[in-house]
C-alpha cells in the first residue's frame, strides 16, 4: 500500500508520542530529555491546531510512520508569517522517503495558508539525512549553533536552514 500524507487525528496521538519518545531518549532531534506522556502531546498538537497551523501524520497500512507539524517561529507579532518544521519518523521506517513526503506536504500546506518562510533548527550537524532533505527541498543554510545543548554526553549544535514559501518575501504578508 502506499504512503497516505493526511491531517492528523486524535487517534494518532498514541503512536505520535511513541515516534516523539522514542526520538527524545535515543535521538538528538529533540533537546527535551523526558519524553512527554500523550496528554501533553495531545495539549500541544491542539495548540498548533487552534493556531491555524497543520498537523500531519504519514500512514501505511494503518500504521503511522511519522508525523510533522509547522508551529510559530517566534511569538512576536512580526514574525507572524514565519513558520518552523518538526518532523519525527519511527526508527523502522527511516531512510524510505517518509520525511521527504511530510515536509513536502507541509511546504504546501503552509504555502497554501500565506506563511512565507519556513525555517527549519535541525539539532546535531551530523543529522545528515534532515540537513539534505531539507536542502532538497528548496532550504538553504543560514547557520549554525555551535554547541548550544548538551545530550547524551556531548555538546551538540543545531543547524539553521530556511526556505521562502509562496512569493516570499517580495510582497507583504496578508493581515
Amino acid at each position: 500500500m502506499s504512503l497516505l500524507i493526511r491531517p492528523s487525528r486524535d487517534s494518532d496521538i498514541p503512536a505520535i508520542t511513541a515516534i516523539y519518545a522514542h526520538a527524545v531518549t535515543h535521538g538528538t532531534a529533540s533537546f527535551e530529555f523526558d519524553p512527554p506522556d500523550a496528554a501533553e502531546m495531545t495539549r500541544r498538537r491542539a495548540t498548533l491546531l487552534e493556531g491555524g497551523y497543520p498537523y500531519l501524520v504519514a500512514e501505511r497500512d494503518g500504521a503511522i510512520l511519522g508525523y510533522a507539524y509547522a508551529g510559530p517561529y517566534r511569538p512576536r507579532l512580526a514574525y507572524r508569517a514565519t513558520v518552523e518544521d518538526s518532523i519525527y519518523v519511527a526508527e523502522e521506517a527511516r531512510r524510505q522517503g517518509v520525511g521527504r513526503k511530510l515536509l513536502e506536504a507541509l511546504i504546501s500546506e503552509c504555502e497554501a495558508q500565506d506563511f512565507r518562510l519556513m525555517v527549519a533548527v535541525i539539532g546535531d550537524e551530523e543529522s545528515h539525512g534532515s540537513i539534505g532533505v531539507h536542502k532538497s527541498l528548496g532550504f538553504e543554510h543560514v547557520g549554525i549553533f555551535k554547541g548550544i545543548g548538551y545530550k547524551h554526553g556531548r555538546w551538540l549544535s543545531t543547524v539553521l536552514m530556511q526556505r521562502p514559501l509562496g512569493p516570499g518575501v517580495s510582497q507583504p504578508p496578508h493581515p
